[in-house]
């Protein structure tokens, strides 16, 4: 089989073999585009001067540091997040990325704004998950006042605008949560309710789609107040432990908000497993193992690879096009034991 050479490349990039040559020397008179056309051309014809290509393409493309700011590191959920985004930083359009993700422990709201101003000091742009607090935002505020954009992943932390968002409609995401619960109950009943912390705005608005919803089209549920897990599992397990004891006649759990682990365990422990709806959020092993056994009804899920790749995208135009907002609402996914 003849090996590719530059004519062939130029053919398959509809470019001159001029435009060629110009990209393999590093030629500053090239567009960006159509480097990266070139390249794409070299990579499907297998070019043998590929690697070289590549790395004049990278050259010429601007480098940024972007920091992220995720919540604990022992929580599996994050820790996918954060392979999804050093895996679209890596394969990123517009920019060379050198992706620096952090991780917070103590979600104190002192802690965040100390760590997003120490992150933000030595990034081009920053991505932050927070609950919503006044000192968050004051630092928040301050650091694009400096000129460095800011972005929201996950939770809101800005219902103005003003901080661009990435993640799911949360009030849509509240009404369907509802919706499997007025239509997979077999009966009207209880259903118990689990946050994390209403201090952060997507959890806070799916508890408002979720009431929402019964208010129009299930009013004979009685819905119970919510209880804070605070995300950890350890509360989780024994505020479900509680709410099975004094509600023996339950007929869903809705949780929405860090600790399902917990739930989980305290659903298996006493025997209720499999005998109620049960709804929560992230595909990810614990859940996809509770809908394989039956503990779990339904999961809704952050399509990560795609999240990554919006907030990635974003930062990179919010920093060739300051001042622009970058909000992406993205879909969210739907799992079922049987879509698994």
């Amino acid at each position: 089989m003849r090996r590719p050479t530059i004519p062939d490349v130029a053919e398959a990039a509809s470019v001159s073999i001029a435009t060629v040559n110009r990209v393999l020397s590093g030629a500053t008179n090239v567009r960006q585009a159509t480097r990266e056309r070139v390249q794409r051309a070299a990579e499907e014809i297998g070019f043998y001067g590929l690697g070289s290509i590549q790395a004049r393409v990278a050259a010429a493309r601007p480098h940024m540091r972007f920091g992220v700011l995720l919540l604990q590191p022992h929580r599996p959920f994050y820790q996918n997040v954060a392979r999804a985004l050093e895996q679209a930083a890596s394969s990123a359009d517009g920019a060379e990325v050198d992706l620096r993700i952090e991780f917070l422990e103590d979600l104190s709201p002192q802690n965040v704004a100390t760590r997003a101003l120490d992150l933000a000091s030595t990034c081009n742009a920053i991505c932050v998950t927070s609950a919503v607090h006044p000192v968050v935002t004051q630092a928040l505020e301050q650091i694009q006042a400096q000129g460095v954009p800011v972005f929201a992943l996950i939770s809101q932390i800005s219902v103005t605008g003003q901080i661009s968002y990435i993640g799911l409609d949360n009030w849509k995401v509240g009404r369907t949560s509802a919706w499997t619960f007025a239509n997979i109950c077999k009966a009207p009943g209880k259903i118990g309710i689990l946050m994390g912390n209403a201090r952060y705005r997507n959890q806070e608005m799916n508890e408002a789609g979720f009431r929402s919803y019964f208010r129009e089209y299930a009013p004979d549920f009685i819905l119970l107040e919510p209880v804070s897990t605070f995300e950890s599992a350890a509360v989780a397990q024994e505020l479900t432990e509680k709410l099975l004891t004094e509600h023996p006649d339950l007929a869903g759990l809705y949780i929405s908000g860090g600790g399902v682990s917990g739930t989980l365990a305290a659903l298996r422990a006493s025997g209720r497993a499999g005998s109620m709806v049960v709804v929560g959020y992230d595909l990810m092993d614990v859940t996809r193992a509770a809908l394989l056994d039956g503990t779990m009804t339904l999961v809704i899920s952050h399509p990560l690879a795609r999240l990554a790749r919006e907030a990635i995208d974003g930062m990179v135009r919010a920093c060739t096009a300051p001042g622009s907002n970058q909000t992406s609402i993205v879909p969210f996914e739907i799992y079922t034991r049987e879509n698994l």
